[in-house]
């Protein structure tokens, strides 16, 4: 473990005859949770060429990080009463969390608020100023007498002067109703955001890069490189609007107080324009990854610069950011290849983060559909040359027909047929396939693999991530119609030989579909790996001879023992889209409201039973004994005897010396997490455990398993048959330590439980139809709502 972090400490550089790829997605703006349009746009897609890249071999680093300074940041910070660092520290580990789960392979993923920031942007910006490429001039700007401050764009909002928008709520920079770019004085009844006064116009100063000045030798760059480069179609129409327009000086300063200063006395009050600084956090965050960052910025002769963004950022990366560069009259690295996308959007709307519109980067985790189905997804929708439309019923379309029925079906009936005991299958062992040259629907299977292959290699380069995600696919389509046109299970009765040429080349074209959809489901690959037994380093066919494809039966050797398969993928059902439909309607302000109205249901109608604690109700709250004194029915056993509180697992791993059980560090509110030992492995992968909300019993007496002291319990509903076991889960809002209580039942928990009243009370925890984890059918409450499993009814919770 010591070795790989170390290897992962020592940064890349560009090698001398190898090819050298600095990739790079637009830096994600920190004042917000990214939504799905957001991780499509940019880092999702710049994530697929950078893994397809390092498995060709080439030698590649992905740089990305928080876009940190600017108005959204300020603005951000008076809605939460807090200040602009807090606000990008806060956003910055939401970001970084939903791009891990999203299993987005970083290099660098940094931030803007850095002084490796301040140290890059002032080092351009004497350069620019020693080449006399700035100006100054004076602009009319809004200010607010109310706040004693020039207003930037985003503190202004009015009506948006587009005809036939009208929007009332633009934004001094942008109209997200129309996507027009706008001017805060262009605005029709401009109101301060602060404030809600009406702003007034005054003359301020401010420094402009002279882009008319620079347009030769833009032009020039533009002229070669889109050619070079392959730009998308629509990078070069909107670089050649800008250009057709007529360039224009183009400010470079703000009067905010959140941003790089600028280092000129006349100016030292102001920060430069985030989209003068932003796209500079490309070279600041390679700067941190390394401190020969220079190897990679400033060597355009061994290094090619590919940069990931949404459409609405081109002009910046086309336009202003090589200008600024060129204009240092410095050796930089210019961009050669732009992919973008236009806009994903939301059911019959649009995504908006303003507006909290669509699903989110958390909301994706929520949902329990795993990575690699979002990846899918959002991959095979991609947004290349026009806009599209995220729904759910087209998720669970390519998730059934493509992912399940047509790749994970392949995949595991050629797994499942090969681990079959000998006379049936193979024993899990690979074997022979000899006379395969002369076996003719291999050999014809063979070909169109190996020109699939080709096209994927072709398509990728291109950075057309679409068209070699269907072509990856399509090699599963045509597996499914080689096995079928064979029918392998009556050629293992009558042709043993035959039986085995078409079994090897199928598990080979399984590695090899583990192999070219790695870039775009790095997870299911790993899955698939570890059914065929080969571990992740294997993955390597692309580095390696092209040709070999055109041989499948050759990819995995003969005599190699497979692992154990499983389902792949599980089916999206009708229920479910109803309930995501449901669930991620309208605005995110609108879901928590409706969430809190739903608990303070609960709690009311709780309130009207009034539960007593035997869960019959007031009047049989004591019963005589058989002595005829009255006692507290069960008073010795029931569910306040038990400390359950709301836990949050922090670290598992499977135990060293037990297959079946995993070792958990769990929050439960005490400072320090306790360890925990659950029997889960074979019902819960280990993926799954990561970072989850969990129901603990706390007064467990601490007891040994396999030499690791176990401190308390996770509670989980298990099927009748034992098949199925699911985590009992608290609302995500719930903090970890809040206790589970249950309404209508008051008392202590017990010290330390003995196992007498722990049997009796778990006799009667159970989940209800609608799938709430009950006591005697009062629910598991904490202040976020009822605590509820994913889909087992009746369960017996242990």
């Amino acid at each position: 473990m010591g070795e790989e972090v170390d290897a992962k400490k020592v940064p890349k550089l560009p090698i001398p005859g190898r090819r050298n790829v600095l990739i790079t997605s637009a830096l994600p703006y920190v004042n917000n949770v990214p939504h799905l349009g957001n991780i499509i746009g940019c880092v999702l897609s710049a994530d697929v060429f950078a893994r397809y890249c390092r498995l060709r071999g080439y030698n590649a680093i992905y740089i990305c990080g928080t876009d940190e300074y600017g108005t959204a940041t300020e603005t951000k910070a008076l809605e939460e009463k807090c200040s602009p660092k807090e606000i990008c520290d806060k956003y910055h580990a939401i970001h970084k969390e939903v791009y891990e789960w999203f299993d987005i392979s970083f290099d660098e993923f940094g931030r803007t608020s850095t002084s490796q920031q301040t140290e890059a942007c002032h080092a351009i910006f004497d350069k620019l100023m020693e080449n006399k490429w700035l100006s100054e001039n004076t602009m009319q700007q809004l200010y607010c007498d109310t706040c004693k401050r020039f207003l930037a764009d985003r503190l202004v909002e009015g009506t948006c002067p587009t005809p036939g928008c009208n929007d009332k709520s633009a934004r001094g920079d942008q109209c997200d109703s129309c996507r027009k770019l706008l001017n805060p004085t262009e605005l029709i009844d401009p109101k301060c955001k602060v404030c809600g006064t009406t702003p007034c116009i005054r003359d301020t100063d401010h420094l402009f890069l002279e882009l008319p000045e620079l347009k030769n030798k833009l032009e020039e760059y533009i002229t070669n490189m889109s050619v070079a480069g392959s730009w998308s179609q629509n990078a070069i129409q909107t670089t050649n609007a800008w250009l057709k327009e007529g360039l224009k000086s183009r400010c470079i300063t703000r009067d905010l107080k959140w941003g790089v200063p600028v280092p000129h006395e006349k100016f030292k009050d102001k920060v430069f324009y985030v989209w003068f600084d932003a796209p500079i956090g490309y070279i600041s965050i390679t700067a941190c990854y390394t401190p020969d960052w220079e190897k990679w910025w400033k060597n355009p002769e061994n290094v090619e610069l590919y940069q990931f963004m949404g459409k609405d950022n081109v002009p910046f990366h086309t336009v202003m950011f090589p200008s600024t560069l060129l204009g240092t009259g410095e050796n930089w690295t210019l961009m050669k290849t732009i992919s973008v996308t236009e806009y994903l959007n939301y059911e019959a709307g649009k995504f908006s983060k303003s507006k909290g519109i669509g699903v989110f980067g958390n909301d994706a985790k929520d949902t329990k559909i795993p990575p690699e189905v979002w990846r899918y997804y959002l991959l095979t929708n991609r947004p290349e040359v026009s806009d599209t439309l995220f729904t759910w019923v087209d998720l669970q379309a390519k998730l059934n027909s493509e992912l399940l029925n047509n790749l994970g079906n392949y995949i595991n009936r050629v797994l499942v047929f090969i681990a079959k005991p000998p006379g049936k299958g193979y024993g899990s062992i690979i074997p022979n396939a000899p006379g395969v040259e002369s076996h003719e629907k291999t050999t014809i299977l063979a070909e169109k693999v190996g020109n699939y292959v080709e096209q994927y290699i072709e398509a990728m380069e291109k950075v057309k991530l679409k068209q070699g995600l269907k072509i990856a696919m399509s090699i599963s389509t045509e597996g499914n119609g080689y096995l079928q046109e064979n029918d392998f299970w009556n050629l293992y009765k009558n042709d043993l030989d035959s039986c085995s040429i078409v079994m090897r080349t199928s598990v080979g074209i399984v590695y090899l579909l583990a192999s070219l959809l790695e870039p775009f489901m790095p997870s299911f690959s790993l899955k698939v790996l570890k059914q065929l037994n080969l571990p992740a380093s294997k993955l390597s066919l692309l580095n390696e001879d092209d040709e070999k494809a055109r041989r499948p039966w050759e990819l995995v050797p003969s005599g190699h023992r497979i692992g154990i398969p499983e389902p792949l993928f599980e089916k999206l059902t009708d229920e479910d889209v109803l309930s995501f439909k449901d669930k991620f309607a309208g605005s995110q302000a609108d879901r928590i409201l409706k969430a809190e109205t739903e608990t303070k249901e609960v709690v009311e109608q709780l309130k009207k039973t009034q539960v007593s604690a035997d869960g019959i109700g007031k009047k049989q709250k004591s019963t005589k004994s058989a002595s005829g004194s009255k006692t507290k029915v069960n008073a010795e056993a029931d569910v306040t005897s038990l400390d359950i509180r709301v836990g949050l697992i922090t670290k598992v791993e499977k135990h060293p010396d037990a297959d079946s059980l995993y070792v958990e560090e769990i929050d439960v509110g005490e400072g320090l997490p306790r360890t925990v030992v659950s029997g889960l492995v074979k019902f819960i992968p280990l993926e799954e455990m990561q970072n989850r909300k969990v129901c603990v019993v706390c007064n467990m007496k601490p007891v040994a398993m396999r030499g690791i002291k176990s401190h308390a319990m996770v509670l989980c509903a298990s099927s009748d048959d034992g098949t199925k076991v699911e985590l009992v889960e608290p609302p995500a809002s719930t903090p970890a330590g809040k206790v589970v209580t249950f309404p209508g039942f008051q008392g202590e928990p017990k010290a330390v439980l003995n196992k007498k009243v722990l049997d009796t009370v778990q006799a009667d925890l159970r989940t209800n139809t609608e799938l709430v984890a009950c006591y005697k059918g009062v629910p598991f409450t904490t202040s976020g709502g009822v605590c509820k499993v994913s889909s087992i009814s009746g369960g017996a919770i242990r």
